[in-house]
């Protein structure tokens, strides 16, 4: 083999180790729950982050039935006449675990709604103490608490988890929230400027630190059957959640 022949094939092994590295790291992240002022990798464990990745999304349903947007910043999605079982859903915007859930149970979580075997809560929070995650999370907290139609809010939460930025740095820019809800359909005239003002900060963070408190949560992504935490062997894994909802509701 010539020099330049070997030259060629060591860099082509760095290039590939470098990505297969790059490729752990991205895993790693998404294992990542995040607690109040630390973020603690793999806490959901091999063995239900494995069973996640061997189960299949749920395709989301035709159409959502109402979203109703309340005064505390919770949303509730739930047919008329719904009001058990209960599915509490605490998440955090900027949470990488959140969004990991999100990808594999959030279908399954909107479906439970729209077939009326739940009452689904959203509950939008910001845990994170540490800089820059924490401003990014309010920010798009405060955001969200600037829209009053259910059906743009779930738009929006979409959105968010959609376009998520890295925990390393600033992001859910200002001016990215407006245009993410204009394209999630919201057209209050009020909206922009209620984005950019941060008008719901201080609410949002008062909120989350009450929540935190009162409902005894140490980190997101976390689901409650009806006051009752599922363990992440469940929640992520679609089948096995959708098995405890429908078994709660019998």
């Amino acid at each position: 083999m010539s020099k330049g022949a070997r030259e060629a094939s060591a860099r082509d092994r760095i290039a590939a180790q470098r990505a297969a590295e790059r490729k752990r790291d991205r895993r790693k992240r998404l294992v990542t729950i995040s607690v109040v002022g630390v973020v603690a990798v793999a806490a959901i464990g091999f063995g239900s982050w494995y069973a996640a990745t061997q189960d299949t999304a749920e395709q989301p349903a035709l159409a959502l039935p109402p979203a109703t947007v309340n005064g505390d910043g919770t949303v509730t999605l739930a047919k008329a006449g719904v009001t058990a079982p209960v599915l509490d859903v605490y998440e955090d915007f900027q949470c990488p675990a959140c969004k990991a859930l999100e990808d594999s149970s959030g279908s399954t979580i909107k479906n439970l709604a729209a077939e009326g075997k739940a009452k689904v809560v959203y509950h939008p929070l910001t845990i994170f103490r540490q800089e820059p995650t924490r401003s990014n999370s309010l920010r798009a907290g405060a955001a969200a608490r600037c829209i009053a139609d259910g059906k743009h809010w779930m738009a929006f939460h979409d959105k968010l988890f959609a376009n998520q930025p890295s925990e390393t740095v600033e992001g859910f820019a200002l001016n990215d929230l407006v245009a993410w809800g204009e394209e999630s359909g919201v057209t209050d005239s009020a909206f922009p400027t209620c984005v950019t003002s941060q008008k719901h900060a201080q609410a949002q963070a008062d909120q989350s630190v009450e929540v935190l408190r009162k409902q005894n949560i140490g980190g997101t992504p976390e689901l409650k059957l009806d006051g009752v935490a599922l363990p992440n062997e469940t929640a992520f894994v679609p089948a096995k959640l959708r098995e405890a909802v429908t078994a709660a509701g019998k």
